[in-house]
């Protein structure tokens, strides 16, 4: 089954081209069947490129997903057309009502900040709070994932000297867990951040558990079943070029940067970075909207009950 996608949203066209399934909105309400509904809370400055990463991940599994893009009410983006904006997303204020199977929270270029000097906090916090109502299964990524760590159980993130930047080496530490069927016992996983988070600190809150961590960055997916959600502190879901467009534009731009790690052939810029990370990043998704499947309402309206 495919993911529904509004015909004229531009990942429609980007993941037909790729090969895909998308099916437009007429064609879905003809079948007799109940989507997922999967949101995306969309907090990147470039939204379409954000939209078209998860799109892809989401629409490789075998069931068919409603895809609905979400913004913060009152923060506005200087990035996106305005346009864009106003036909494919809607803000949070009116979908507060509505249930969803599952809930992707995307990072956030603002890790310098403390949370409470976010200009859209209150309302992510709101936000955090309905997921526990009014949403099956919640995914948060990169900063995103480490706001809500911090919002239900008071694990700080740490600035680092230097950023950790490139692609790092990580272990499965449970490669029982139902999210991590198929993985390899090592995993190749874009990072681009510049704080972390301490295991010892993540260990001393219980109910967690890291999936997997890295020695060098460390962890990067934590799960926390009290409130039914995941957190990715990394990227599987950038694309081939991602960590290559973020170099190439802080050495335009004269800020210092350092090569990242274990990205281009033989850590030379000049050449064109291969894609390691693809496979696993599709078999994380998949196992997600797997879970989902398993486990939550036919009757969408029972969700958080």
């Amino acid at each position: 089954m495919p993911i529904k996608l509004p015909e004229t949203l531009p990942a429609f066209d980007v993941l037909s081209r790729e090969g895909v399934m998308v099916m437009s909105d007429s064609a879905a309400s003809l079948q007799d069947i109940r989507p997922l509904r999967i949101g995306l809370l969309n907090l990147m400055p470039k939204k379409i490129q954000t939209e078209n990463q998860f799109a892809r991940l989401i629409g490789a599994t075998p069931l068919q997903i409603e895809f609905s893009l979400i913004r913060m009410t009152e923060h506005e983006t200087r990035t996106t057309a305005a346009a864009h904006m106003t036909e494919f997303y809607r803000p949070f204020a009116e979908v507060r009502d509505q249930k969803f199977d599952g809930l992707i929270i995307t990072g956030a270029p603002i890790e310098h900040l403390d949370y409470s000097d976010v200009t859209y906090w209150d309302e992510l916090t709101e936000v955090f709070d309905w997921t526990q109502t009014n949403v099956h299964h919640t995914f948060g990524v990169c900063w995103g994932g480490m706001a809500m760590l911090w919002h239900f159980h008071g694990v700080r993130k740490h600035m680092l000297e230097q950023k950790a930047f490139g692609c790092f080496r990580h272990r499965n530490l449970a490669p029982a867990s139902p999210y991590l069927r198929g993985f390899s016992d090592d995993v190749l996983i874009p990072v681009s951040r510049w704080t972390e988070l301490r295991q010892p600190e993540v260990d001393a809150v219980p109910g967690l558990t890291t999936l997997i961590a890295s020695d060098e960055v460390g962890p990067a997916l934590i799960e926390d079943p009290a409130h039914r959600a995941l957190m990715m502190l990394n990227h599987f879901e950038y694309d081939s070029t991602t960590l290559k467009e973020e170099y190439d534009r802080d050495v335009e731009s004269g800020k210092a940067i350092n090569v990242p790690r274990n990205y281009y052939p033989d850590d030379n810029p000049a050449r064109m970075p291969m894609n390691r990370w693809r496979s696993h990043a599709h078999l994380l998704y998949g196992n997600w909207i797997n879970q989902i499947y398993q486990t939550t309402s036919y009757d969408i309206d029972k969700i958080g009950r």
